[in-house]
């Protein structure tokens, strides 16, 4: 889980680094979206790479939880590889993607979150 979580994270910093890289208008808007694309594409790799199942039963909601979560990341990923491409409102695709990157940040505090406390299950906790 943390090789995932460490490539969701690189593959998240590329991501804002292509959205806040300038490209607004003329011929480098073409290269902004392709490069955009591009690091939409890693992080759809990554997430779908991940392994939320848990094993013990008190996690497996959690697990259930956590893949679902991730179903919507990837489908709002492919909603808005298409925004990317041909919106002409290139803001309101910045802004999108920026609230994409936080709500895929929050998933991986939560992949973490899970796999600390199955670790810690593991080890038995505190007592």
């Amino acid at each position: 889980m943390a090789a995932t979580s460490a490539t969701l994270t690189s593959a998240l910093r590329g991501l804002v680094g292509a959205n806040d890289a300038p490209g607004r208008e003329g011929p480098g808007l073409g290269s902004w979206r392709w490069t955009m694309r591009q690091r939409m594409t890693a992080v759809r790799e990554a997430l779908l790479e991940e392994n939320t199942g848990g094993e013990d039963e008190w996690l497996a909601a959690r697990g259930g939880t956590a893949f679902r979560e991730r179903n919507a990341l990837l489908m709002r990923l492919g909603t808005l590889g298409t925004r990317v491409l041909e919106d002409p409102d290139v803001g309101a695709v910045r802004a999108e993607v920026a609230r994409l990157v936080a709500d895929v940040t929050r998933h991986v505090q939560r992949l973490n979150d899970l796999a600390y406390d199955a670790v810690e299950m593991e080890l038995g906790g505190s007592e």
